[in-house]
């Protein structure tokens, strides 16, 4: 080895719009360190937001917290699995 650290990307964020939303797939995990480019992405078009998280393996505690945020102000989450799903509930109460 060449004494270099290798980082594996956790998460991956791809934008599409059809003209009247955002949607942005994601895939991966979605952790605290990742909430700051995602509120950049998610930001300027003026257009609907849709989160598809289909293929989203892992949250944490901040991530759900944002998520349940975004769903509060209108941002739709597409394909939110089950467990993702119960913890945004759990933290709603």
């Amino acid at each position: 080895m060449d004494g270099l650290r290798h980082t594996t990307l956790t998460l991956r964020i791809e934008k599409r719009s059809d003209g009247d939303h955002t949607v942005l797939y994601l895939s991966g995990r979605i952790q605290s360190e990742h909430l700051e480019v995602l509120k950049t992405e998610m930001l300027g078009d003026g257009l609907g937001i849709l989160l598809d998280l289909e293929d989203v393996t892992l949250v944490d505690r901040d991530a759900v917290s944002f998520l349940r945020l975004c769903e509060a102000r209108g941002v739709g989450l597409l394909h939110c699995s089950p467990y993702i799903r119960a913890w945004i509930v759990r933290e709603q109460a």
